[in-house]
């Protein structure tokens, strides 16, 4: 059996690969994470958190500690935590989601983290890992991987047609991936049925923030409603393609090379520099508050779709029809 490491940081902007590479982790030492317990680090650390951390309970159950969104953590409390982390709970793996975007190919780790005693041990001992998320090089592996483990067979051909039309973003593919499942039923998948997949066939999401920045709110509604009318939640599936998107204007931004339909570079740079640096970090502050509230309970899925769009609708209005504040 693997031996499980004494704390680990998991540093990658693309969601869903970080949640999949904490499974895989805790799936090696199935021992040491037979109780979960989930963080965020977008809101205040609960008392319930730090007794988790450092004290050891009567019965020797062995517990995983995730913590979601780490590096939004201010200074003073990584401080407190690099102390506790020096006096290890053995009951205790603590596992650090780093979740911010990319500059460069390098993660953006805040400079107070950088420099503590935690991460550098962690670093040294092999304990943290990384990922800039998928590119065009590592999404044919990574559609092979998720076709597999979804029971997707598929013709010889099939992997080079989804790598050349999906994009490199773990939620999206595997749910189109889950998509032709269905439609492949118990045969391969042929390639016709993958030539039938796009990256916009359900929803355009940069098509929806240029209707917001271009004053068409209603329209952007209109498409939200018809999603909630087919019954289907649109919250989450919204906020995967709206990290997506930020990513993408982040790396347009910031002159890193990026992966995209050309007739909509220059819309996209636009967009870009509109928002800037300060506009992009509150477009990504409004999709933590709105997954947040609700894996918190303080709002279902449905009313933290409300506040979102009052978020971004206020984001991306045309400036001369913002309200002065």
């Amino acid at each position: 059996m693997t031996t499980r490491p004494g704390f680990s940081f998991c540093i990658c902007p693309d969601g869903k690969l970080l949640r999949q590479q904490v499974e895989e982790l805790l799936a090696a030492c199935p021992e040491a994470g037979r109780e979960r317990h989930v963080f965020w680090g977008d809101e205040e650390l609960p008392q319930k958190f730090w007794e988790i951390l450092t004290l050891q309970g009567l019965f020797s159950n062995a517990r995983a500690l995730v913590l979601r969104n780490a590096h939004a953590l201010p200074a003073d409390v990584w401080k407190r935590l690099s102390a506790a982390l020096s006096r290890p709970n053995p009951q205790t793996w603590p596992l650090f989601c780093l979740e911010g975007p990319w500059e460069k190919g390098q993660p953006k780790i805040p400079a107070h983290l950088a420099k503590l005693a935690c991460y550098t041990f962690a670093d040294s001992k092999g304990w943290v890992w990384r990922s800039p998320g998928l590119d065009p090089r590592s999404l044919r592996r990574h559609i092979q991987t998720r076709a597999k483990a979804l029971g997707l067979n598929m013709e010889p051909g099939c992997v080079d047609i989804l790598a050349e039309t999906l994009l490199p973003d773990a939620a999206a593919v595997d749910a189109e991936l889950s998509k032709l499942r269905l439609l492949a039923g118990d045969a391969p998948l042929s390639q016709d049925q993958a030539r039938s997949v796009s990256p916009t066939s359900e929803f355009n999401v940069f098509s929806f923030l240029r209707q917001l920045q271009s004053g068409q709110a209603a329209s952007v509604w209109k498409s939200i409603l018809a999603e909630q009318a087919k019954g289907e939640e649109p919250l989450f599936y919204l906020l995967a393609m709206l990290q997506r998107e930020a990513r993408q204007l982040w790396q347009v931004l910031s002159g890193e090379p990026v992966r995209m339909n050309p007739s909509d570079q220059q819309a996209k740079q636009q967009t870009a520099s509109r928002l800037g640096v300060a506009g992009l970090a509150k477009l990504w502050d409004a999709m933590h508050t709105a997954e947040l509230s609700v894996k918190s309970g303080r709002r279902s899925p449905g009313q933290a779709l409300d506040a979102l769009m009052g978020d971004l609708t206020l984001l991306f209005a045309p400036a001369q029809r913002r309200s002065p504040r």
